[in-house]
């Protein structure tokens, strides 16, 4: 496309033409794009009023939508080299990470029935561009498997979705030809593909973001689009803000979109994506698309598309204190946002939960609500826009009268799986499609760690039918977690050998294909609040109210987002300690985010201040705690506490505890000790009570399995396995019981070292927790003092397993940017 040299408009002028409801040209939208002041104000009047009058003009005055949706990152390889991405991987990579070229069906149907459990209606594939025609081993997998392309694997994998399940998929595959975006209709009620932009300088010159690859040639794109237009196909497309192209770009872009949407009609939504550098990347030190020139853009899309055009802007990408700006500038969709899964090609960008989602929206003056992959206007009118081999399955997700999605969440997609299980056709039954078989990579110095064999077994008394069994059970696990028995989870649990390193591997793909590669840690300090005095005390480990606000400062000065507090006050201390604690830190550090008191602590504060629990967790708010340690409790077995934690509350009242805090608004962690007395049993009761509780309350963060050291603690489950293997099925287990319920698993690297901690990164965990800065000021103070990580080691770690480094907040959101710390 050939930009127009129309000379810019004075901005005065440009926003009359706007507020008359003109249509906007190139050169209007580049001086929109470019206001500031007081203009830039009558920029975002302007927008929202377009946006509310066609919000009427659907029938749905304000309401904002979103889609639930399962993220499934099909494959991620890819023929292009684009200089600002981490989703794709070269072959060498995916061995080295234990990665499949493809996603099997099995895979890819045992995270989607997950996302259906959750009510997940889209299951969107992304996948890198046409991969076999650059890497013989994707050309190879395809062959092997049978299929002619990775587009016909995809059209396979999307039949197989529907039929089995009732979930719509979004195919989101890249470059396609219109004989294939024929070809792929009745298998996807929508597709899509992001313009990104027209810039041909981005492409053609040496340097520039998309030069080198093929797929992104802007007219190449654009053609995409007009042929799924011609296909009569749904289509998502947008543009990305601060890759380096110019404000005279993003407007002929936006030009360009709409001029295709009105020669066929089937643009369906317009994404404004705000660019975010990423490590490893070759744009890795370019800034982020700056606030303004985003929201400028966001509200001059709408302007340019016009008041019927749904313009969507993701919500894991911007700040949510950004979201207002947003929504005044146009916007009226949230797009695919999972409970389940992790944004694949944004890592570093946790999604928001729905329900806070809910509530900013709210907030802001509007209505949530979900609707399906298609947009409404296009689920209505299915007799166009709908393959009829399809509508079946579409009319069992949507509301009728609305088009958006019918409520009933979870019922309406089972009855939907059973509707599109009858109605499909040409689906057959699913083709096996293994991993790639592992190959040993030589250790380097930048190599992974092989997964261990297991310690000392009784291979002579573990049979096939046995090994079988156990590998049938960690397959069925990973699908469905609340499929199976206690006796069969405690065969997993205690599983040696072989069927160890096949249990490791299945979680490590679920956790891979739900919260992504990404590897967390806060940078965090301790302090032990049982160590609190009313005055001066020799013993380092103690500390005066003074202290605190010198241990906080301290801490903050070294980078610190989270001071974690915890431990029952002395008798001899008044329990206001508690409160002084909280409003010292914040007084000291107003940003620090202060993970503060277990359910023991706080039911301290309520029985000797005689505050009652809610009334301490009300004060405990109002002093400035923000979130609590889900600890204090080893097994939620009362057998296991008498005889290994008899002062440790009880278990029922712990649970009161949590529970009350979760409802009170906090959110926690969540934690078991094992290793010691308890049963394997007692292990998968307590999983499946935490289960319970996040299904009730929703508010626990992460869990993290904590060996017990000796004395007390270091008693294998099975008579000669290995610690480290005992820490490999514990981990293993925990995130197939726990996958679709609580998110994250972290490694407790303090207690298992950090070499055994790349490896149960490789069985299921995805977090390191925190630093533990000793600080300078009282380092005694704090528990496990003299344990320090920092974030350059634990950044040199993760790369070695070959997967992106993430530090992240307490409760896994990005730091502010004065709070990176830097290890790049």
């Amino acid at each position: 496309m050939s930009p127009s040299v129309t000379m810019t408009p004075a901005p005065a002028e440009a926003l009359a033409r706007a507020a008359a409801g003109e249509r906007l040209e190139a050169a209007d939208a580049e001086t929109l794009l470019g206001v500031s002041g007081a203009d830039f104000e009558h920029l975002l009047e302007l927008a929202g009023a377009v946006r509310d009058a066609g919000l009427a003009a659907s029938g749905r005055p304000g309401i904002l939508t979103y889609s639930r949706k399962v993220f499934v990152p099909l494959t991620t390889l890819c023929r292009d080299r684009c200089h600002y991405c981490v989703f794709v991987d070269t072959p060498g990579q995916l061995l080295k990470k234990h990665k499949p070229a493809y996603m099997s069906p099995e895979q890819v149907l045992a995270v989607v029935r997950q996302g259906q459990a959750m009510g997940c209606k889209e299951v969107l594939l992304t996948l890198g561009d046409r991969p076999e025609d650059r890497w013989p081993e994707a050309r190879a997998w395809l062959d092997e498997h049978g299929f002619a392309s990775t587009l016909d694997y995809v059209g396979h994998i999307a039949r197989l979705v529907t039929a089995e399940t009732g979930l719509l998929a979004h195919l989101n595959p890249g470059v396609m030809s219109a004989d294939e975006i024929r070809m792929l209709r009745p298998t996807a009620p929508s597709m899509g593909m992001m313009l990104e932009t027209t810039s041909r300088r981005l492409f053609e010159e040496p340097g520039q973001v998309h030069f080198g690859s093929p797929d992104k040639d802007p007219d190449l794109r654009l053609e995409v689009i007009d042929a799924a237009g011609r296909e009569r196909v749904p289509f998502t497309t947008g543009i990305l803000v601060g890759i380096g192209e110019t404000l005279r770009d993003r407007a002929d872009s936006l030009v360009a979109l709409r001029e295709a949407h009105e020669r066929h009609g089937h643009v369906q939504e317009v994404i404004v994506q705000n660019f975010r550098a990423k490590p490893r990347t070759a744009m890795q030190g370019a800034p982020d698309a700056e606030l303004r020139e985003y929201v400028a853009a966001v509200a001059v899309a709408r302007l340019v598309m016009g008041p019927h055009m749904r313009i969507q802007v993701p919500p894991n990408l911007s700040d949510p204190t950004e979201f207002g700006l947003l929504v005044r500038a146009g916007a009226d969709d949230w797009g695919g946002v999972s409970p389940l899964t992790a944004d694949h090609v944004n890592p570093e960008r946790p999604w928001p939960h729905l329900d806070d989602l809910a509530r900013m929206t709210t907030e802001l003056g509007f209505e949530l609500r979900e609707r399906l992959t298609a947009q409404p206007g296009f689920v209505l009118d299915a007799e166009t826009w709908i393959d009829p081999a399809l509508r079946p399955a579409v009319a069992a997700l949507a509301d009728p009268a609305t088009g958006l999605a019918a409520v009933g969440e979870v019922g309406a997609v089972e009855a939907a799986g059973r509707i599109a299980g009858s109605a499909a056709s040409g689906a057959g039954p699913a083709r096996s499609v293994p991993a790639l078989s592992r190959q040993d990579v030589e250790r380097t110095g930048d190599t992974p760690p092989d997964r261990p064999s297991s310690g000392p077994g009784t291979p002579d008394l573990l049979n096939s039918r046995r090994e079988a069994e156990v590998r049938r059970l960690a397959e069925a696990a990973a699908a469905d977690p609340l499929a199976l028995d206690d006796a069969e989870w405690v065969a997993l649990l205690e599983a040696t050998g072989d069927d160890l390193d096949a249990l490791a591997a299945a979680a490590d793909d679920v956790r891979r294909y739900t919260v992504g590669e990404a590897v967390s840690l806060v940078v965090n300090r301790n302090l032990t609040s049982s160590g609190l005095r009313s005055g001066p005390s020799p013993d380092p480990e103690t500390f005066t109210i003074d202290d605190v606000a010198a241990v906080a400062a301290d801490a903050w000065e070294l980078g610190a987002t989270e001071l974690c507090v915890q431990g029952m006050l002395p008798a001899t201390e008044s329990p206001d300690g508690y409160l002084d604690i909280v409003r010292a830190v914040k007084a000291a550090t107003p940003r620090i985010h202060l993970h503060a008191y277990r359910p023991q602590d706080v039911r301290d504060l309520a029985d000797r201040g005689g505050l009652g629990l809610e009334g301490a967790l009300t004060a405990l708010r109002e002093a400035g705690v923000d979130t609590v340690p889900g600890t204090g409790v080893k097994v939620l077995s009362e057998r296991v506490r008498g005889l290994v934690a008899p002062g440790d509350l009880e278990i029922e009242r712990w649970i009161e505890g949590i529970t009350t805090a979760h409802r009170a608004g906090f959110r926690s962690t969540s934690v078991l000790f094992y290793g010691h007395v308890e049963t394997a049993a007692e292990r998968i009761a307590h999983l499946r009570r935490l289960r319970a509780i996040q299904s009730d309350t929703r508010g626990f963060t992460e869990f993290v399995p904590i060996p017990l050291p000796r004395p007390a603690g270091g008693v294998p489950l099975v008579a000669g396995r290995a610690p480290l293997d005992e820490h490999r099925a514990m981990v293993a287990v925990s995130r197939l019981l726990l996958s679709g319920s609580i998110p994250h698993i972290q490694i407790p690297w303090t207690r298992v070292g950090r070499e055994a901690s790349a490896v149960l990164l490789q069985s299921g965990g995805d977090d390191l927790g925190g630093t533990l800065l000793d600080g300078r000021v009282k380092p005694e103070a704090g528990i496990e003092h003299g344990l320090v990580l920092p974030v350059t080691d634990a950044a040199a770690l993760v790369g070695r397993l070959f997967r992106p480094f993430r530090q992240r907040t307490t409760d896994y959101r990005e730091p502010a940017p004065d709070r990176k710390a830097a290890w790049r």
